[in-house]
């Protein structure tokens, strides 16, 4: 573990890091707050959202999109810093839980299923995809348990992490931002993925929650790097000033009911030599 560096500790449960503008921005579901990470170590809080999951992405002209689960909506963070509803998915599901917005305004966002935290029996879950004028429908299903999200720098491709099924989902995006070929990108045996993102040569890297670390895997499955960690690994994403930076969200995870405690959330990151490409 000595290739990693320790950005930020005391945190709780770590999701959705993004680069944007020279800034890691990262969700703290614990404490329902995305924060911004300068690369002096500054860091501060950017808003806050009562919901868990609680992912964010952007759009090309440069806002935030957020996901608020619990309400079924997505919101955008205006220049003045107020949260206005971007779309309302509640007539469509709900468990929502990643979101992506591919280079031409294509908003993906995945659900799970059931209810995991109340113990809901077994569903597979799907993807919904937002158009640029709040539209909505679902474009792919039958994904076990889908989780990160990462389109391929051409917009060709989104990758989807179905972490039940052990596996990256890959679908081609049409030119109306619909999904079709839906076939298994890799097979990672006892790799169970979350969070993901691409590189310059289209590998993927995925976050490992249970084997607590993170790899880099090739599609058809061929893993080429492993980075081990002391925790899980729940997202990860390539930043930096080359986007050689590949930074890590990990925290400590104990199971159902007690998930992440308190005060093990750490960002971390380790240099790797591809860049990253695509979204997010």
């Amino acid at each position: 573990m000595s290739e990693l560096r320790t950005w930020l500790t005391d945190l709780g449960l770590l999701e959705s890091p993004r680069w944007h503008d020279g800034r890691l921005y990262f969700s703290d579901w614990t404490a329902h707050e995305v924060i911004a990470l300068d690369l002096d170590g500054k860091h501060e809080v950017v808003t806050r959202v009562d919901s868990l999951p609680l992912c964010t992405a952007w759009q090309p002209d440069g806002r935030m999109v957020i996901v608020d689960s619990a309400r079924g909506l997505l919101l955008r963070l205006e220049p003045d810093g107020s949260l206005a509803t971007h779309a309302d998915l509640t007539g469509i599901g709900r468990g929502w839980n990643d979101i992506v917005i591919d280079g031409r305004g294509n908003t993906y966002v995945d659900r799970v299923g059931f209810d995991m935290l109340a113990g809901g029996a077994f569903s597979p879950g799907a993807v919904t995809q937002v158009s640029p004028d709040g539209s909505a429908r679902d474009v792919a299903d039958g994904i076990s348990f889908p989780n990160g999200m990462a389109v391929t720098r051409d917009n060709s491709t989104l990758i989807v992490a179905d972490s039940y099924g052990k596996r990256l989902m890959g679908y081609d995006i049409g030119a109306d931002g619909g999904l079709s070929n839906g076939r298994v990108w890799a097979d990672l045996g006892d790799g169970v993925p979350d969070g993901i993102c691409v590189d310059a040569e289209d590998a993927v890297w995925y976050a490992d929650v249970p084997n607590r670390q993170c790899v880099r895997v090739r599609e058809g499955g061929e893993k080429v790097r492993t980075i081990d960690l002391d925790r899980g690994a729940f997202a990860c994403e390539l930043g930096g000033e080359d986007r050689t930076t590949l930074f890590i969200v990990a925290a400590e995870w104990r199971g159902m009911p007690e998930m992440v405690p308190p005060g093990t959330g750490q960002v971390l990151s380790a240099e790797v030599e591809v860049p990253g490409a695509g979204w997010p």
